[in-house]
């Protein structure tokens, strides 16, 4: 009996895991990750409709002193006070000479995840915007889809080569990680405190309606014949900025994407740790497979 395969430019899981139908292109992500769910699922069209939570591998376990803390604070400005004083004191990042850093190398030191998730906020093609991207990748197993230019085609070596834009990503991931502290583990324990405190104040949610202005939607990767449709299926880069305002969106172009976002794929937002971002209602939102609604503003 004929046995079908996929096509060659999908990701799969193992042959004997059964999964939903693949909708994450095989160049879009990486075959492992940090978390208790691989690329292929976490970045399908399916888990955006049926999300399940999402955990990476030994955060909880290995802060497990601050959750204790914050299930003991009532109010969620406390608790945002709590989360500040563990990374502050956990990291070092007021005496970074006790991280073991030298004088030569605190420079970068200071390169924690206040400056990061703002450096994204200005522009998320700067060193900051690459860092974050590379976190995503490491934990989640999305490749990133555009720094400063579009990545594409990263089927073999050979393309990886070839493409100015990956190139210049991963120089800036290289020189933004270097000698800062620990920074991916800060945004480990970001991420993780931003999915506690939707778990506890809306525990029932799984979904939220947020929004992003564009001036050309030819820009973005479609998998479906979106000019027959209302809805269309986007490839969205693997980390992006979105806001919960809909006249926020359209001072940043005059169509206007809106889609439901799980719960689980938000990584940060405004008023989560106030003072961070200066924008209202932004939110940072792992990427992968989202179908979407466009609109003229």
């Amino acid at each position: 009996m004929h046995k079908p395969t996929l096509p060659p430019d999908f990701c799969r899981a193992s042959d004997k895991t059964p999964v939903p139908a693949p909708t994450l292109p095989r160049t879009a992500c990486l075959p492992l990750n940090r978390c208790n769910l691989p690329a292929v699922i976490l970045g399908s069209l399916t888990f955006q409709r049926y999300p399940t939570p999402l955990k990476l591998d030994g955060v909880e376990e290995m802060h497990r002193d601050l959750f204790h803390r914050l299930d003991d604070a009532p109010e969620s400005r406390r608790r945002a006070e709590i989360f500040r004083d563990y990374v502050t004191v956990h990291f070092r990042l007021e005496h970074l000479d006790e991280a073991g850093l030298s004088r030569q190398r605190q420079g970068r030191a200071k390169a924690n995840y206040i400056r990061a998730i703002r450096g994204w906020s200005f522009d998320s093609d700067s060193r900051e915007g690459a860092v974050m991207k590379a976190w995503t990748e490491s934990r989640f197993g999305l490749l990133p889809r555009y720094h400063g230019g579009p990545i594409r085609n990263l089927a073999d070596p050979g393309d990886f080569a070839s493409n100015a834009a990956y190139q210049r990503y991963r120089e800036m991931r290289a020189r933004g990680i270097y000698g800062a502290n620990a920074l991916e583990s800060q945004l480990d324990l970001v991420y993780a405190y931003c999915q506690y405190e939707f778990a506890r104040q809306h525990a029932r949610r799984t979904h939220l309606t947020l929004y992003r202005g564009v001036n050309r939607l030819e820009e973005y990767e479609r998998l479906d014949d979106w000019r027959a449709k209302a809805r269309k299926v986007l490839l969205l880069n693997n980390l992006n900025s979105f806001t919960g305002n809909p006249e926020r969106a359209e001072e940043f172009g005059d169509i206007i994407l809106t889609l439901q976002v799980p719960v689980a794929k938000i990584f940060f937002h405004s008023r989560l740790l106030p003072g961070i971002l200066q924008g209202e209602a932004e939110f940072l939102v792992v990427g992968g497979v989202y179908e979407v609604e466009s609109a003229r503003a």
